[in-house]
C-alpha cells in the first residue's frame, strides 16, 4: 500500500464509523419509541376491554 492508499483507507474507515455512530442510535430510539407506543396501545386496549366487560355484566 502506498501512503495515499493508507490515508484514503483511514479516512474511509473514519467516515464509516462516523456514519454508524450517527445512524444506529437513531434507529434504536425509533425502535424504542415504537415499542413504547405499542405498550401504551395494548394497555389502553386492555383497560377498554376490562371496562366494557364490567359494564356488560
Amino acid at each position: 500500500m502506498t501512503y495515499f492508499k493508507y490515508v484514503a483507507m483511514a479516512y474511509a474507515v473514519f467516515f464509516i464509523v462516523l456514519a454508524w455512530d450517527f445512524i444506529v442510535p437513531r434507529l434504536q430510539i425509533r425502535r424504542q419509541l415504537r415499542q413504547a407506543r405499542s405498550r401504551v396501545a395494548r394497555a389502553r386496549q386492555a383497560t377498554q376491554v376490562a371496562v366494557d366487560e364490567e359494564l356488560s355484566r
